[in-house]
């Protein structure tokens, strides 16, 4: 299976049909699904019929997939997909970046890691100009992640969600970096002796 990137501890491929029983196992895990649909379980049907053909879909700009299977490299295990997907179909210059990863990958670094890598192959490799990316404002966890992969904070908003799930009364937040963010010296950090 051809890989679309790889990290030091992480290897990122285009999903399959084949992926299936991955998915399912992920989008039933409460606390995985808890910022997402309440922790509500997902049906194979609905694995088969929305969310694979969403994960498989080929974006003209890219000339590739804008979702990617995630494995640890070391042992082949799947850990979740990780999303860097172009808001309009036929343009690279915006894309929203996203992660979904299974408990046991959670604490160990594998997102941040990944979504730098993304990252950096989005604005030297695929002419994207803007990362956005978006979380309830109470995912903790997700905005660190954001944080650490160079996103700055821009706004918080209200959606219209069908359904509410507990903290959805906070609203969402969203935070960006572009290019030109990106592309600025960072400040070496020393180490006080």
């Amino acid at each position: 299976m051809p890989t679309f990137l790889e990290t030091e501890r992480l290897v990122l491929r285009p999903f399959t049909a084949a992926d299936a029983d991955h998915l399912l196992e992920l989008d039933n895990d409460p606390d995985v699904m808890r910022f997402i649909n309440g922790g509500r379980p997902t049906s194979r049907e609905t694995i088969r019929t929305q969310t694979l053909p969403r994960l498989l879909h080929d974006y003209p700009c890219f000339g590739t997939r804008g979702y990617w299977a995630t494995e640890e490299k070391a042992t082949g295990t799947f850990l979740g997909w990780f999303e860097y997907r172009p808001l309009r179909e036929n343009s690279p210059a915006v894309v929203e970046l996203g992660y979904r990863l299974n408990r046991a990958a959670w604490g160990r670094g594998y997102a941040t890691e990944g979504s730098l890598a993304l990252i950096h192959h989005g604005f030297t490799e695929l002419g994207v100009e803007r990362v956005t990316a978006n979380t309830m404002a109470v995912n903790a966890r997700s905005r660190r992640v954001m944080e650490k992969s160079g996103l700055s904070f821009v706004r918080s908003f209200t959606g219209d969600w069908p359904e509410k799930i507990a903290g959805s009364e906070h609203g969402e937040v969203e935070y960006e970096l572009t290019r030109a963010q990106w592309e600025q010296p960072r400040p070496r950090r020393t180490v006080a002796g």
